[in-house]
């Protein structure tokens, strides 16, 4: 199985385990789909620890709702906005199509935190314009959803975890080790992973 939408490549991930394994290499070809496996299943694992996707899923357009006039959260990351259009009777046509002007995309700069490169979750209306509010999904938003571009950290937590997947076979019982305070077992995500991904890990209700 060939790599998909992963965060590191099956390259990057042999020259991990040779720096951990006195620079010999395992990729051979015997092991490279366990290794693809791992990556893949890191990535995703990633994914649902974090509630968003850190890759480029390509341009939809995509509706939503709104509870107010004002705000729009979108639980979905997106890094380049193509149109944004409200239905502005509720008979299904995205009849009114914002300007630029009209609307204001968060975090500003793509900024959070001082940390650049963040894509949008959030629009907020400006000026005179408001968004249709209610339970039907009024607001239509044409982007290309995800990330433009993987954060060091999320590609850090992949290596690790990767690893720790691609090694589990070493260690079919889940324990991988005796440490001061009893067994050292493998969990579904590696602490130091949980670690690194927890200011990218979007908490129900909240839109960061």
């Amino acid at each position: 199985m060939a790599v998909v939408n992963a965060y590191i490549t099956f390259d990057e991930l042999d020259s991990y385990l040779a720096a951990a394994n006195n620079g010999q290499t395992v990729g051979t070809a015997n092991r490279r789909t366990e290794m693809e496996n791992a990556i893949n299943a890191a990535s995703r694992m990633i994914d649902k620890h974090c509630g968003r996707i850190f890759y480029d899923a390509g341009a939809a357009a995509r509706v939503f709702t709104t509870d107010n006039g004002v705000v729009v959260n979108v639980p979905q990351d997106f890094h380049t906005l193509t149109s944004l259009k409200t239905d502005s009777t509720g008979d299904g046509t995205f009849d009114t199509t914002w300007a630029a002007g009209d609307y204001q995309l968060e975090p500003l700069n793509g900024v959070r935190d001082g940390e650049s490169g963040w894509p949008s979750n959030r629009l907020v209306a400006v000026g005179t314009k408001s968004f249709p509010a209610g339970l039907e999904a009024r607001i239509q938003v044409t982007a290309t959803w995800g990330w433009a571009a993987t954060p060091a950290d999320v590609k850090q937590a992949c290596y690790i975890q990767a690893h720790r997947i691609f090694t589990r076979a070493e260690a079919p019982t889940g324990v991988i080790g005796v440490g001061e305070f009893g067994a050292i077992r493998l969990t579904s995500v590696d602490r130091d992973v949980e670690t690194i991904l927890n200011p990218y890990r979007r908490v129900a209700g909240m839109f960061i």
